[in-house]
């Protein structure tokens, strides 16, 4: 019986794999299975009738070939489809390995290879890359991590506490006592009309009740007929300070 195969000209399994593609014109992309699966188990066989000593990894790439069968036979095979794939680019890889494999091997001429000496290129140092202005900064800071920054505070931290205007209480104790220097009494209302914020609206409400408690003003009257008047001092001169 004349032996078409022979495991020593088959560096492995995927080896007789793509001899068997090429051999029999499959399409390497979509692989029949059933088909390869059916020469791959001949040519075992035929090398079990000789005697020959099957090595474990061709014995491994049947049971592989078996599985991938049995699971395309479910009713939902994604699982095969995806067993067959990687099967698949197992092989194109290993043809495009030997290939360059064989392209490398017709390069030696007398046992040696010819190469190109490598050229000697002056190394060009100049460092070409544009930063941004802030690039250097987050980097370092990156770097640093937080605990070696120890830089001040961004001003976002503050914009709630500075961005409004406070209005000083004392100010607001000079502004009442200005309105009322005439000894004309006007109403309690008309101390809060040209208030802009609410700063300057407690302001002004801590600043009556203050001049109250030192008895430098009085408020007399209900709701908007509320008037506030400039208390005399002890020597007969109202209180303009």
């Amino acid at each position: 019986m004349e032996i078409s195969y022979k495991l020593p000209d088959f560096e492995g399994p995927l080896d007789l794999l793509l001899h068997l593609v090429q051999k029999h014109k499959l399409n390497i992309y979509d692989i029949p299975i059933h088909e390869l699966l059916e020469q791959y188990m001949t040519t075992i066989r035929e090398m079990q009738a000789l005697d020959m000593d099957v090595a474990t990894e061709f014995l491994d790439m049947a049971a592989r070939l078996v599985q991938i069968k049995s699971a395309m036979l479910l009713p939902k095979h994604e699982e095969a489809e995806e067993m067959k794939q990687q099967l698949t680019g197992e092989l194109i890889e290993y043809q495009l390995c030997r290939e360059a494999a064989e392209r490398m091997r017709r390069q030696h001429i007398g046992g040696d290879l010819f190469v190109r000496e490598p050229t000697e290129v002056e190394p060009d140092y100049t460092y070409r890359r544009v930063h941004r202005s802030t690039e250097l900064l987050e980097a370092y800071l990156s770097a640093a991590g937080r605990s070696a920054r120890k830089l001040p505070p961004s001003p976002q931290v503050f914009h709630n506490i500075v961005a409004r205007k406070i209005v000083s209480v004392s100010s607001k104790i000079l502004f009442v006592l200005r309105r009322l220097r005439r000894g004309q009494a006007v109403t309690y209302t008309s101390l809060y009309e040209n208030a802009q914020t609410k700063s300057e609206l407690v302001a002004t409400f801590l600043a009556v009740l203050e001049l109250i408690k030192g008895k430098r003003i009085a408020v007399e009257g209900e709701g908007e007929r509320q008037k506030v008047t400039l208390l005399k001092r002890k020597g007969g001169e109202p209180d303009g300070n």
